[in-house]
């Protein structure tokens, strides 16, 4: 696998070798003993989640604070999304920038989102299924998130508004100001 830096610290694009002949193609998704190897300080992932949205879903964006936080490897099985990930760590340098890039069951491209980072993701395809990996187990009473369209933080989602479908939690999340 490579593994690339992205703009924001600590936020990695993996890439995993994929193989294709006549017959189609093969990737190996995760290998939990490569992935120690080339991020060592990552605590191992304990479980996956899986989600199915149509077009225009937008789901974001959230985190785990404080004990409860955690890291994702984000991939997209099937379709297309824009995913997004916010430092939501005062401390970083990187504090309040945001990285997106496609993730598609085409390009296999995953992003590392480390604890403290806000996550989100829009569905650019008819449909997409999106699988995530997750290091820390998830606290309800531990979540917290910001609005998709606050204003300092001026992500395009590439979603025109008429076509967003959020959740009634995603619509009451507030802004930074």
């Amino acid at each position: 696998m490579n593994i690339i830096d992205t703009p924001l610290l600590d936020c990695k694009i993996i890439e995993p070798v994929v193989f294709k002949d006549a017959r189609g193609k093969f990737c190996i998704a995760f290998d939990r003993i490569a992935f120690a190897k080339a991020l060592p300080q990552q605590e191992p992932f304990i479980t996956i989640n899986e989600s199915t949205s149509t077009y225009g879903v937008l789901r974001g964006l959230h985190a785990q604070k404080g004990a409860a936080a955690q890291t994702k490897l984000v991939r997209c099985i099937q379709g297309h999304i824009l995913d997004v990930a916010v430092d939501f760590r005062p401390e970083s340098p990187t504090y309040l920038k945001h990285f997106t890039i496609e993730l598609s069951g085409d390009n296999h491209k995953q992003l590392l989102v480390p604890r403290g980072f806000l996550h989100g993701f829009s569905v650019l395809s008819k449909t997409a299924i999106v699988n995530y990996q997750i290091d820390n187990a998830y606290q309800p009473e531990m979540e917290v998130g910001l609005r998709y369209d606050d204003p300092t933080l001026n992500i395009d989602w590439q979603l025109p508004k008429k076509d967003m479908i959020l959740s009634e939690r995603d619509e009451k999340l507030g802004f930074l100001k």
